[in-house]
């Protein structure tokens, strides 16, 4: 028997997060609190936060909007670009609607760009990220734009950030992060606990539960249950166990998981930003406030940073610890970072580790669902 029937309604709610998010975002803007729209990990969320903000990610995964963006944006452009700016332009994202400010950050050159049009529908603070993360320049660049954000956040809601305030709100996340790390760490039972796609549904919603000690709370109390379920002997078969890598994970990208998981395998690890990226490393609550910040957001292994030893060192010691068999890596079409270290991911995972791996590049539509199959299943079956 699937564990996911015997999951209590709390699981169902982390499903439909991001729907009925909708309705708690207006309901914050009738009390007045401050959404901040965002659309990259590296964004430091707990200056937001010690502001009083709450924040919400406006990275869109949907091809609705996309044909309305094309009349402005190029067609050969990430999907992830043209599907948010679609949202902003058409007011069809009440997270964007409701959203104060959006803050952005230097992460690709089309995201610099779309930011510029994005001022014209709300106001925009761009961060300007280091192109490498060693150095005591880059380390204090991105320190400087940290402080940067606190002042633009305390000018624009006329409130003041205290470092006792940021401190408080780097607890709070950390123990966001912790939570959640824990229950996709499921994912290293073998036989599986859970899906990919159960453990994509929690991570991915969490993001838009904006109640973070309840969602902390609904968080434990699921990773509890399934331990105890799997204690009890419900888990899944035995089957080849897959990591996915590369671009970021979710809504319509899932159809990926869902090709792996129909064709004979499990995805039982995430290393994109929906997952692990984001929630691995904890901000250091000892050191100065914006020297652990700058610490640990800089530490994100993303493919904008050159060179990026923090992602191979990220896969390989998933690999390692989830008895990973084979390496799937998602790349959004025009995503040129994440597409050119293909080859060197293909190299680590296969001369280092012996690993299977393969590059897949798709968009927001379900064009490419019958090609995703064929090249699933003759994946799994080389396993």
């Amino acid at each position: 028997m699937r564990l996911l029937k015997n999951l209590p309604e709390i699981f169902d709610s982390f499903s439909e997060a991001r729907k009925n998010g909708f309705i708690s975002a207006k309901e914050l803007k009738d009390k007045n609190i401050p959404l901040v729209g965002t659309f990259c990990t590296y964004m430091p969320q707990e200056i937001a936060m010690a502001a009083g903000a709450v924040v919400v990610s406006l990275c869109s995964t949907s091809d609705e909007t996309i044909g309305e963006a094309e009349r402005d944006l190029p067609r050969n452009l990430c999907p992830l670009i043209k599907s948010s700016y679609g949202f902003a332009k058409t007011d069809k994202c009440p997270y964007f609607y409701f959203s104060d400010i959006i803050v952005g950050e230097t992460t690709c050159d089309g995201k610099k760009k779309m930011y510029e049009y994005l001022g014209e529908f709300k106001p925009v603070h761009v961060m300007q990220l280091p192109n490498c993360q060693k150095g005591e320049k880059s380390f204090e660049l991105w320190k400087s734009e940290i402080v940067r954000l606190k002042e633009k956040l305390e000018e624009f809601f006329e409130v003041k950030i205290s470092e006792d305030k940021i401190k408080e709100a780097i607890i709070l996340k950390n123990m966001e992060r912790q939570g959640l790390k824990d229950f996709y760490s499921l994912g290293k039972l073998n036989p599986p606990a859970l899906s990919g796609t159960d453990i994509l549904k929690v991570v991915y919603g969490a993001t838009f539960k904006f109640d973070k000690e309840q969602c902390i709370e609904e968080v434990r109390s699921i990773t509890e249950k399934v331990k105890r379920e799997y204690e009890e002997g419900k888990r899944l078969d035995s089957k080849p166990r897959i990591l996915i890598t590369g671009c970021p994970i979710g809504g319509a990208t899932e159809k990926v998981v869902k090709a792996i998981e129909d064709n004979g395998a499990y995805v039982v690890a995430f290393e994109n930003c929906t997952v692990s990226k984001a929630n691995d490393l904890l901000v250091d609550e000892n050191k100065d406030v914006f020297d652990a910040l700058a610490e640990k957001y800089l530490s994100i292994g993303c493919s904008c940073m050159s060179p990026n030893p923090n992602r191979l060192e990220s896969i390989g010691r998933i690999i390692e610890e989830y008895k990973i068999d084979g390496v799937v890596d998602v790349i959004l079409q025009a995503c040129h970072t994440y597409a050119v270290e293909t080859l060197s991911i293909k190299r680590f995972t296969n001369d280092k580790f012996n690993i299977p791996y393969m590059a897949i590049e798709t968009d927001y539509s379900q064009s490419d669902i019958a090609q995703l199959n064929t090249r699933m299943t003759a994946f799994i079956e080389m396993l």
